[in-house]
Parts: structure tokens; C-alpha cells; sequence
């Protein structure tokens, strides 16, 4: 792409990208429990018992609540605490993919759930490093404007990639735009914004593989990927925010909230009403009420009303106490999420705690749906990295576990009841004390081989049944 294409596709993008970065950071705000309430503190939460003027309604407590918080970590945590195993058909090849995944697969992909509901959609981008490893990470949402074909393939044509960094010269901050397409990718300097001008960026260092030094700067890369080596993960369809499930009943929840904290500081201020008071001024008053504990008022004859009346603030405790709790149901009910209160029974049965997440599971198998081919292009790009045959028509195999609060007592009543008429290594699944199934299933023959009776009778086709299911497996 040429310079002035760039400047044009950087401008015309321009409006959009700014439009993205206002939703992303009000959901930052409130993820951050920097709610509107607290706006006025620059979004710190903060109580402030005589924050106004009127001698009524002095109290100005702006506290933000956190419910938003909650509700996107529980689903990064339920979808996402154990990573998906992926399974391209061949055991070998599944151990060579998880070693490149690495470790931090799982902690990735987590802070993924986290990004794309924040932004609604999130991005990884991928490459071969210096050293010929492969790599991945999570970029910021703010960062990529994405380019898609109008067909409907709408196949991703292209990445713009803008971000900030520091001149360690000036010590002050310029804007660096990457533009990604399926061969290559360029690199531009913004040096001004009104209007916009941008200069090639030359600080990629080239190298000679043959000599092992570098031979200079370059604005313009050749990935060698054979696609945009970025990939989407959205979060729905419509690319949506979970905070606008839910703001506006966040923000009602902190205005009644907050206006009952009010109301309970200004109740302890009692407000003296004088008639026909016997003083000109109101230190007499408060210096004869201390000492004398008697208040001198003028008389004005029958039907004379002189005297100290007080004024003080009515809380409808049960209005408000009511509104609450119908709106934090709501919060719950309407961005899918679990309310903590509602585990405090600890009678909940298997049946129950279920239901409990079930808004929670609805969200969730969303999400996964969406993610799942994510990762499946991900996966496809690490076999053309390790040279695995079929990389692009081998069907892929995802298993992602959930991770909730669990009634290990009818899970174990479960097992029981059908364990003679299942496989060893379901049950070994299956088992709630049981943290590696396939640990329980070699100490299992591990014992029977030291007790040949430990097992009592049995079915001697099953067993080859099992074995041959092991067996499968292993291969």
C-alpha cells in the first residue's frame, strides 16, 4: 500500500475508530467500578458527608458498585479457568500443538472472555520470531480496525494496527500505524494530525540468516504466514459490549444506593426551627441551651406558638430496600450472570446449584460457539507452522470444561448408580474425587496387578472393551 492510501484509509477509518474507543472505555470505567455515579470524583468512589450547600440535603456519597465486574469475571472464569484440549486426530500431533501453545494458553484465553466482553471482540495476533518460534498474544481491542471482504465469505482483507509510543529524543509520544495484509506487513510514522500526514517507519531490523547479523531497518515486512496473521474473537454476533445488557440498571441500582447513603447521614442533622425567639443572635441561643438548659422566647398572648421545632428527613426504608433488591435481580437476570447471595444455602442440591447457572451456561455456550472457530484458525496456523499434513481440511476436535460450584455428593450418587454399567475411564472422569482420570486408571491397574482379587468379579468382556478404548486412546 502506498503512503497517500494509507493516509486516506487512516482518515476515513479515523471517525469510527474513535466512536470504538468511547464504548471500550466506558466499559473499562465500569469493569474498573468507575461507574457514572462517581464521575463527578473522576470516577472514584468517595463519601462525602457534606458535599452540597443545602442545609437539608448536605450529603453528596457517590459510591460505584461492582456488579458489572463480577458478572464478566465469572464467565472468564466458568468458560475459561481449564483451557480447551484440542484434538486434530493424531496424538502425536495434539502433543506437538499443546507445546507450542504453551502454558499460558489457558491464561490467554481467559483475559480473552475478559477483552471481548469489554470491547465485543477481541484479538490475537501470531508470528515466527528471531529464534523460529512460534508465537501469539492478546492485543488490545482499541488497537486493531479490522477490513472485511462485502461478499459473504466476509473474508479479513486487512489489520490496521494503531497505537502510541514514546520517543525516548522528545520524551513524548506519537502514534505508529501498522497496516497487515495477507503477504505483508508496513509501518507508518504519524508526524502530524491536522491534517494527517504520515511517513514510512523504518525500525524493523532485517537480518541475514546466513551470516546471523543484521543488515539494517525496514518499514516493510514479509510475514510468510499466507494470511492476515490476526484473528477475531467476538463476542456475539452484533460485536456488542456486556455493559449494555446491563448499564442501565447499574446506573439505577447507584442512584438508589447512593441516595439512601445520603439520606442516612442528613437524618442525623436536626434542623431547629425558633419562634419568637427571645435573642438577637444564635450563639445566645446555643450558650443558654448548653449552660441553662432552658431557651428564653418573647410571648405574644393566647394562641402564642413560640418555641423549638425540629426538622428531620423521612428514609422510606422498605421502598428503597425493595427497589434494590428487584434491581440487583435484574442486573443479574438480564446480563446472565450468578448472584453469590444465592449460594448461601448449603443444602443446594446437584439439581439446583444447575439452575442457579443456568443464565450463566446460556452466555457462555455463546461465547464458546463464537471462539471455537477462532481457535480452530489459530490451531490450523500452528500445523502449517509444524508442517502437519492437512492442515487446512483436518476436522479439529475442542473440549472446553466448565468450572462452577459443585454438589460432589450427588455427582458421587451419579457415579454409583451407573458404574456397572460404564467404562472405567468414564467413571474415572466422572469420579468427584478424582483430579487426573488417567492417573486413577494406571493406579486401578497398579492394584489389581498386585491384588489379582482386589476387583471381585468381573465382566471379563468389558474389560477388553475397556482396554481396547484405552488402548485407542494411547494411540
Amino acid at each position: 500500500m502506498d503512503l497517500k492510501t494509507m493516509q486516506e484509509l487512516v482518515k476515513q477509518s479515523a471517525s469510527s475508530r474513535a466512536e470504538f474507543q468511547n464504548r471500550y472505555d466506558e466499559a473499562l470505567r465500569y469493569y474498573s467500578a468507575r461507574n457514572d455515579i462517581a464521575s463527578r470524583n473522576n470516577g472514584r468512589s468517595q463519601l462525602n458527608p457534606d458535599g452540597k450547600g443545602d442545609p437539608l440535603r448536605r450529603a453528596d456519597n457517590r459510591v460505584s458498585s461492582n456488579f458489572y465486574q463480577l458478572m464478566v469475571d465469572q464467565e472468564a472464569g466458568y468458560l475459561a479457568t481449564t483451557a480447551p484440549t484440542i484434538d486434530v486426530g493424531k496424538d502425536r500431533d495434539n502433543k506437538l500443538i499443546a507445546q507450542v501453545l504453551g502454558d499460558d494458553f489457558g491464561l490467554t484465553l481467559s483475559n480473552t472472555v475478559v477483552e471481548s466482553s469489554n470491547a465485543g471482540r477481541a484479538w490475537w495476533h501470531y508470528w515466527v520470531d528471531r529464534d523460529g518460534n512460534f508465537r501469539y498474544a492478546l492485543v488490545p481491542a482499541d488497537q486493531i480496525t479490522p477490513f472485511y471482504a462485502t461478499n459473504l465469505d466476509n473474508k479479513l482483507l486487512g489489520v490496521l494496527r494503531s497505537y502510541k509510543e514514546l520517543d525516548p529524543d522528545t520524551g513524548k509520544y506519537y502514534v505508529v500505524h501498522e497496516y497487515w495484509n495477507d503477504q505483508e506487513a508496513q509501518f507508518f510514522k504519524q508526524i502530524s494530525t491536522n491534517p494527517l500526514k504520515l511517513v514510512p517507519y523504518e525500525h524493523i531490523a532485517m537480518y541475514d540468516a546466513t551470516a546471523g547479523f543484521e543488515t539494517g531497518l525496514t518499514s516493510t515486512i514479509k510475514h510468510g504466514m499466507g494470511r492476515v496473521p490476526f484473528i477475531e474473537f467476538p463476542k456475539n454476533k452484533q460485536r456488542l459490549s456486556e455493559l449494555h445488557k446491563s448499564k442501565g440498571l447499574i446506573d439505577a441500582y447507584d442512584d438508589i444506593y447512593n441516595g439512601f447513603l445520603n439520606d442516612l447521614d442528613d437524618v442525623q442533622q436536626v434542623v431547629l426551627v425558633l419562634k419568637n425567639f427571645g435573642g438577637t443572635k444564635l450563639d445566645t441561643f446555643m450558650e443558654d441551651l448548653k449552660k441553662h438548659k432552658a431557651i428564653k422566647f418573647n410571648t405574644a398572648g393566647a394562641g402564642d406558638q413560640s418555641g423549638v421545632d425540629t426538622l428531620q428527613i423521612d428514609i422510606p426504608t422498605e421502598a428503597r430496600t425493595t427497589a434494590l433488591q428487584t434491581t440487583k435481580s435484574n442486573i443479574f437476570l438480564y446480563g446472565q450472570g450468578v448472584d453469590p447471595a444465592n449460594f448461601e444455602s448449603s443444602n443446594a442440591s446437584g439439581v439446583a446449584i444447575k439452575m442457579l447457572y443456568s443464565h450463566l451456561e446460556l452466555k457462555a455456550s455463546v461465547t464458546e460457539a463464537n471462539f471455537r472457530h477462532s481457535i480452530s484458525d489459530l490451531t490450523r496456523a500452528i500445523m502449517r507452522y509444524l508442517g502437519i499434513s492437512g492442515a487446512d481440511r483436518r476436522p479439529i476436535t475442542q473440549t472446553w470444561t466448565r468450572t462452577r460450584v459443585e454438589d460432589d455428593l450427588s455427582r458421587a450418587q451419579v457415579v454409583a448408580t451407573v458404574a456397572n454399567f460404564t467404562s472405567k475411564k468414564a467413571l474415572a472422569k466422572a469420579n468427584p474425587i478424582v483430579t487426573d482420570w488417567q492417573q486413577e486408571l494406571k493406579d486401578e491397574e497398579e492394584e489389581k496387578q498386585a491384588d489379582p482379587f482386589a476387583g471381585g468379579d468381573a465382566d471379563p468382556f468389558q474389560e477388553g472393551q475397556d482396554n481396547q478404548e484405552d488402548k485407542e486412546d494411547e494411540e
